[in-house]
């Protein structure tokens, strides 16, 4: 969905209407990025929630209009991994249950039940970096550039943390599926 810069722009000097609106255009997205990221519909929708305060709050520091998805998608990768440092610390691990019934309802993922369960046992096995790099490419469709941009990485390391974490990813599928 295209982002209304006037909207944005709007809803940087203050409008709390164009706000929700253009927030509305990207939430959905934003929790996908959340849930496939952290495993978990309550961590992620406590993240999202969380992304839409500071978002609201901060948008007046938006530098430019027209990269508004890219920037509030900055802030949610910054509460993931401020999540996931709350995960490591408590319990190390993600509660990849939730994850596969919160999948399992969700109509996004094609195929049956046991290739959903293979790519979300996959998944799970891939450090957070991995799994964030790979839902922003594949999932949501952003360019290694724009992943770059969000992560504060260079564009190269990026590129090649999602062809190997692709590759990772691919030859735990075909294990698993073999096995």
């Amino acid at each position: 969905m295209v982002i209304d810069t006037a909207k944005v722009e709007s809803a940087k000097q203050g409008d709390k209407e164009s706000f929700a609106q253009v927030y509305e255009c990207v939430a959905s997205d934003l929790y996908k990025v959340a849930l496939y990221t952290l495993g978990n519909s309550y961590d992620a929708e406590d993240v999202v929630s969380e992304t839409f305060i500071e978002a609201y709050k901060g948008i007046t520091n938006l530098r430019d209009v027209g990269s508004f998805k890219a920037w509030i998608m900055k802030i949610l990768s910054v509460r993931c991994k401020r999540k996931i440092a709350d995960y490591v610390k408590h319990k190390n691990t993600f509660d990849l249950e939730n994850f596969m019934t919160t999948l399992s309802d969700s109509a996004d993922m094609a195929g049956d039940a046991s290739e959903r369960v293979t790519v979300v046992e996959a998944m799970g096995r891939l450090s957070h970096q991995e799994r964030q790099i790979i839902v922003l490419s594949v999932l949501q469709g952003y360019t290694t550039k724009e992943i770059a941009r969000i992560l504060g990485s260079p564009q190269g390391t990026v590129s090649s943390k999602l062809h190997r974490s692709l590759a990772k990813l691919r030859k735990m599928i075909q294990e698993d599926q073999e096995a």
